[in-house]
């Protein structure tokens, strides 16, 4: 669901507890694309130029010039984003909708490629900032990490005796962002056949009509849940998607925009799914299954 968060062009939310290894999958996922990462420890006194940049004086040369943030790397990692107080969760709204960030009146752009993961700890509340909903719906996908299985911890026991306990080394990048762009566009033209998309539509307005749902699905919202059904379709190594594309991110991909409570997501979820009937979808010719 990662992956195909990034192929769809997304950013991506986390929200579960600490030491579940939110971190290092930022850091691997950067580190397989190649490009740069970095983090912002997101705390009450974080400024909104800690994230963006700001323009210093240089008495070289008598002008001020700009001091890009960690916004411009290729993934950024905003660690507990709800601790950031409301004015510098704001900074990236327009980094994370149009990449780009504007300073002192001047558009600087970031690369095409961009990423957002961003954290939250569900569990402490004191001293944080819930995230409004302008913008939880930036984020493609809201997903959790959860505990490993047994037969997993007892694996991640065993490397961590030993020479093998030291961090691997890098291998290089699998990707480069110019591939990963090329991947982007490529799940951009996977095929939506008329019925999917109508599809689509009828279940985004299902949520708005559930009487559990605070805010229904947004038209960027839409926009994100067909992207991310292409990106998972794509991943399937299928040229077309399918109403089980839809439905296979239909969970993360509302969870972060409908206000609704944890602990009925998926009861609101499999009923909004249910009032909808799911259609036939023929196979377009010429298509790969």
């Amino acid at each position: 669901m990662v992956v195909a968060c990034l192929l769809a062009r997304g950013h991506l939310l986390i929200e579960d507890l600490p030491g579940l290894g939110k971190t290092t999958l930022a850091k691997t996922l950067a580190s397989a694309v190649g490009g740069r990462f970095a983090r912002i420890q997101c705390t009450p006194d974080l400024l909104p130029g800690d994230v963006t940049g700001f323009r210093v004086f240089d008495p070289k040369t008598r002008d001020f010039e700009f001091q890009p943030g960690p916004v411009f790397a290729e993934v950024l990692l905003a660690d507990e984003i709800n601790r950031a107080t409301p004015r510098t969760q704001s900074a990236l709204l327009e980094a994370m909708a149009e990449r780009q960030v504007t300073v002192d009146a001047t558009p600087h752009a970031l690369a095409a490629s961009s990423f957002v993961i961003a954290t939250q700890n569900p569990v402490e509340q004191h001293g944080a900032y819930p995230l409004p909903e302008a913008q939880l719906d930036r984020f493609a996908v809201k997903l959790r990490i959860g505990y490993p299985d047994r037969e997993d911890e007892r694996a991640m026991l065993d490397a961590a005796v030993g020479p093998a306990s030291r961090e691997a080394a890098a291998t290089g990048p699998i990707l480069g962002p110019c591939k990963l762009q090329d991947l982007q566009q490529r799940v951009a033209r996977i095929a939506v056949d008329s019925s999917v998309r109508d599809y689509l539509v009828d279940v985004g307005r299902a949520t708005r009509a559930h009487r559990q749902v605070v805010l229904g699905l947004s038209r960027r919202g839409l926009l994100t849940w067909q992207r991310m059904a292409q990106a998972r379709a794509f991943l399937a190594g299928r040229e077309f998607t399918t109403p089980d594309d839809v439905r296979d991110v239909a969970g993360p991909v509302l969870e972060v925009r409908l206000g609704v409570e944890a602990e009925w997501a998926p009861r609101v979820l499999a009923e909004v799914l249910a009032s909808v009937p799911v259609p036939v979808t023929v196979v377009p010719a010429g298509r790969r299954t």
